[in-house]
């Protein structure tokens, strides 16, 4: 129930148009400041190939992120954030700060950094499953 109370708020946050998976996928690229392939993307995120390049078709046509062709091996494809897509995360981010910060503000940052350890443990066991 939390998760899909998040999502709500998170998606109704969101610039007109951004989708909770073109933010992710766009936050990723601009965490890790990197190239990344179609399949590694998927992975990440834990989303099927599929489901990926359908996220991926929409950011190209946005102008948020760059397809390229790899050049050694004509099967793959390399993605980079756009600084278009750089701005599109940082509109989202700056969208869902004031919400966060008052999450934290009403809860407490001392209950916050509590929970971070657990939710840490949580996702690396949820990620072994």
């Amino acid at each position: 129930m939390a998760d899909q109370l998040a999502r709500n708020v998170v998606s109704r946050a969101l610039p007109k148009g951004m989708e909770i998976s073109h933010f992710s996928v766009l936050n990723l690229l601009a965490h890790i400041n990197e190239e990344r392939t179609p399949a590694q993307l998927a992975e990440a995120l834990h989303v099927t190939r599929g489901a990926m390049t359908n996220t991926l078709a929409k950011l190209e046509w946005a102008g948020h992120v760059h397809i390229r062709p790899d050049w050694d091996d004509a099967r793959r494809k390399w993605v980079s954030l756009s600084p278009s897509g750089r701005r599109a995360r940082d509109a989202a981010l700056a969208s869902l700060m004031p919400i966060i910060g008052g999450i934290v503000r009403d809860l407490g940052p001392e209950k916050v950094r509590a929970t971070l350890p657990v939710l840490r443990e949580l996702r690396a066991r949820l990620g072994q499953a």
